[in-house]
């Protein structure tokens, strides 16, 4: 990852791009530097994961809840202002939400699963 100089970010500058569920849509804003993405992720109403992932991620809650349904069954639900973490290729999870969500969600280099 390069150096990143001090700056600010107009979220509302930023043009949303929008990517389909199995049941409704997220809006992604996207940030994307060497090797570090940053996204502002709105899911509408009764939104579904149209897959399983694989990618780590730092994910905070900014308004709503967020379920996040893990391959084994488990469900964790986050809502405002708490966060999840996990690196790539540790843990398979799919969104959803009821009401729909609001999320920071920070991803990259920094979090490929290393082996020992």
């Amino acid at each position: 990852m390069n150096n990143i100089p001090f700056q600010t970010i107009d979220w509302s500058s930023i043009e949303n791009v929008e990517y389909k569920g199995t049941n409704g849509v997220a809006l992604w804003k996207t940030i994307q530097f060497p090797g570090l993405r940053i996204r502002l992720v709105e899911y509408s109403n009764g939104y579904l994961a149209d897959h399983w992932c694989e990618k780590g991620h730092i994910v905070h809650c900014l308004e709503g809840e967020l379920i996040s349904e893990l391959k084994t069954g488990e469900q964790i639900k986050l809502s405002r202002g708490e966060s999840f973490i996990v690196s790539d290729d540790v843990s398979s999870h799919r969104s959803s939400t009821e009401n729909g969500v609001k999320l920071l969600i920070i991803d990259g280099d920094f979090l490929k699963y290393k082996h020992e």
